[in-house]
Order: structure tokens, then sequence, then C-alpha cells
């Protein structure tokens, strides 16, 4: 795997690190805000809000923009966001931090994800994406439970100051490790790109990334107080169980990116299944305490286990527009990141009480599931190759000018590796719809496909 990548993996450990950190700081906020817990839980939902629309937003704005640059731009913006969160006066000046930090954190998951997913094999998708996603999970192992031990005892602003700090790290990591890309023959094409939206295979995968996504996220942004106020803990164990659910994450990571490239659909309905029961055992166990310590771990372990899965998908079906597939990807998962904390804002506010978010929970990731089995179903009916994918062979000549070899002659349903073109397009056999089809073993993409799939120069 490229240094570039791990590289990559570390800048998202600080974007992960302030994305979840107020899971665990919602109490000190809502309190030095003078505003309700959800209240403060809409804090959540702007970054996420930010994610939606900057991703897709700056994916295509700078398109045609120097990637290393881009992404340094990006990073310092967000580390930038931090500091006036750390200074913020009111709630609103801290609302408006958050959305602005979302945007830049959104671009640079849209930009990075293109960049690490073109730098290897198409067999490593899930893989490269495994370590992206992995800084999440450290940021959950290490950053959010500090985070909430610094709110805890210095209070929470102090959490945004060293969440500045950790951006300010990832800065020096992306300028002096992440490689120039060379500008390509042929530039990428906004109407080329776009075209992706006309495959009900995308549409189906953004929907089943923001279900899943957001059934997780209903439950786990109100976990501090399911903890404190359901199960009786001490505020003290937050932190600590909030870095517990931060190993299962991890552990989680690992396990779904070695096993997501050869079994997609396989991780996806057992991730979002396993999720489903320890959502329901949660809302039934809340009050006891072994049970929510346990189940915090395994809630991280299967949501994060079906992570490098829900971002390989969105790769595999729209190959012919890497940057706004990373983009779409991003977009979902905070699209369920913002559904979820409102709809269990919205399940509190109605008195169900915060165990009752595992409930809500629970029923997103219900509806997920059904529309994973109606994608396998497409996919083992001969849904055929989707207008992506065929609009990324119609490039066949420009890779071939960069260097690669076009897999289009490859017969549907081999299950047989294909090299890709500039695109980053493949297919999945038909005969084998869990597995995905996957370059020649050990022939990395290398920085001449990266430059064709990110378009820029720096």
């Amino acid at each position: 795997m490229p240094l570039a990548v791990y590289i990559l993996g570390l800048s998202v450990f600080a974007l992960g690190t302030s994305e979840f950190m107020l899971s665990g700081l919602l109490p000190p906020i809502a309190d030095d805000m003078n505003v309700s817990i959800p209240q403060a839980g809409l804090l959540i939902s702007a970054f996420a809000i930010g994610m939606v629309v900057g991703a897709p937003l700056l994916a295509v704005a700078t398109l045609r923009l120097p990637r290393r640059t881009t992404l340094i731009a990006l990073i310092s913006v967000f580390g930038l966001g931090q500091v006036a969160g750390a200074l913020a006066p009111t709630y609103e000046v801290l609302f408006a931090s958050r959305v602005v930090s979302a945007l830049a954190c959104a671009g640079f998951w849209a930009v990075g994800a293109a960049v690490a997913i073109a730098m290897v094999p198409v067999n490593q998708r899930a893989r490269a994406m495994a370590v992206m996603i992995g800084g999440l999970s450290i940021a959950n192992v290490l950053g959010v439970p500090m985070g909430a031990f610094l709110g805890e005892h210095l209070g929470w602003r102090s959490a945004f100051w060293a969440v500045g700090v950790a951006s300010a790290v990832a800065l020096v990591g992306v300028v002096t490790r992440i490689p120039h890309i060379p500008l390509p023959e042929r530039k990428p094409e906004l109407r080329r790109e776009l075209a992706i939206y006309r495959d009900r295979q995308v549409w189906l995968a953004v929907v089943i990334t923001a279900l899943a996504a957001g059934g997780v996220f209903c439950a786990f942004s109100y976990l501090a107080p399911v903890l404190t106020d359901v199960a009786g803990l001490d505020s003290g164990w937050v932190p600590w169980i909030l870095g517990l659910f931060g190993v299962g994450a991890l552990i989680g990571t690992t396990i779904g990116g070695r096993v997501a490239d050869a079994h997609l659909f396989g991780v996806l309905l057992s991730g979002i299944t396993a999720s489903t029961v320890f959502l329901a055992a949660l809302a039934l166990f809340s009050s006891s305490q072994v049970a929510v310590v346990a189940l915090a771990f395994l809630l991280g372990l299967s949501a994060f286990y079906t992570a490098p899965a829900l971002n390989a998908r969105m790769f595999n079906v729209a190959g012919a527009a890497p940057t706004l597939a990373g983009a779409t990807t991003t977009a979902a998962f905070n699209l369920g990141n913002t559904a979820g904390p409102w709809l269990g804002g919205t399940v509190i506010d109605a008195d169900f009480g915060f165990a009752a978010t595992a409930w809500a929970g629970a029923a997103m990731l219900v509806v997920a599931l059904a529309a994973v089995a109606v994608s396998l179903r497409l996919q083992r009916g001969g849904d055929g190759p989707s207008r992506s994918r065929l609009i990324a062979k119609s490039g066949a000549g420009a890779s071939d000018r960069a260097g690669t070899s076009d897999g289009a002659g490859a017969a549907a349903g081999e299950g047989r590796s294909v090299r890709t073109g500039s695109a980053g397009a493949h297919r999945t056999g038909s005969a084998h719809p869990d597995r995905t089809e996957s370059a020649r073993p050990g022939r990395p993409a290398g920085v001449e496909a990266a430059d064709c799939a990110t378009g820029g120069t720096s």
C-alpha cells in the first residue's frame, strides 16, 4: 500500500475526531451554550449537512484543480474551522464553524478517496478505503475518548483546540508526502462524470449507505446520555466506553477491508444485520451497565466492518467518475449522519426516552437491508453493465494513452480479473455477485492512474 494512502488515513484521523467527538461533549456544550441536549445534537447534524452539500459541490468545483494543492487548502480551512469553534462565543457561531469545517472535510474526503482508490489495484480498493476509514476508527479509539476526557477536565473548547493541532500535523504530512500528480492528456469532463447519476445501482448505493450510517448514528449520537441517564454510569466512564466503541470500529474496519473485496454483498448483508440486532439489544437492555458496555463495542465492530464495503460498492458502480464517486459516498454517509441524529432528537423530544433512539436506528437499518436485497437481485437478474461503467469503457482510447488497458472485452459473468482504464471502471461478475471483479493482483495503478482519476497537477 503506498505511503500516501496512510498519510490520507492520518489526515482522516483529525477529520474523524472532529466529526464524532461531539457525541461525548453534548452535555457540557448544552450547559455552556444554554441549549437542550437535542439542540446541541443539531451540531452533529450541522456537520453532516455541510458534508452532504460540500462533497459534491467541492468535487465539481475542484475537478480540474491540482489534487495536492486542493488537499492542502482543504485541510488548512478545516483546521481554521476548529479554531473558530474553540473561540465561539455563541451557539450560532459554533454552529456556523461546524458547517464550514464540514465543507472542508467533505472536499478532503472526496478528493482524498479518489486519489487513494486510484493509487492501488482494483482488487485492493476496499483495503485502501479501509486504511482511510481506519483513520476514523483510530479517531474513535483515541481521538473521541480524548476529546471527551478533555471536555470533562479542561472544558469542551480544549477538545477543539486539540483537533486544530492534529489538523496542523496532518497538513505537514500532506505537504511532505502526497506526491505530485501530472496533468492527464484528457481532462475530466463534468458532463461525463455526472452521467453516473443515470444508473439506478448508484442511487441504490446512496440509499444503502445513508441508511446504514443513519441507523448507527441515530443511537451513537446520544450514547453519552444513554450511558449516564439510563444505565446510571458516572460521566467519567463515557470516554472509556466511547474508546471501546472505537476499538470495535478498528477491528471491524480491518476485517471488513480484507473480506469486502472478495465478498462485498456478503459483508453488506452480514454487517447491517448484525448492527440491527445490536441496536435492538441496546434498546432492550439499556438499563444494564454490562450490556450497554458490551454493545458499544459490538456496534462499533459491526458498523465499521460494513464501511469498507459501502465505500467500495460506490466506486464499483460509478467507476467512470472516481472523484464524484468519492463525493457521492461522502454525501451519502453524511446524509445518514444528518437524518440519524435528527430522528434520534425527534424521538427524545417526543418523550420516548434516550434508549428509544436505538429502536429508531434499527428501523433505518431494516430498510437498508431491503435496499441491499434489491441491489443484489438486480445484479443477479442480469441488470447489465451500468451506464456509468459503459461510459468508462468509451474512454478506452484515453486510458490507452495514459498507459493503461481497458477491460471492456471481459465477458459478463466470468468473474475473472480485468484491468481498468483511466476512469477506474470495472464490473462485477454476475456469476458471483458478492465478489468484486478485480485488477490483476500485484499491479498497482500508481501515479499514472491517479492522475487520470483525479485530473490535476501539483
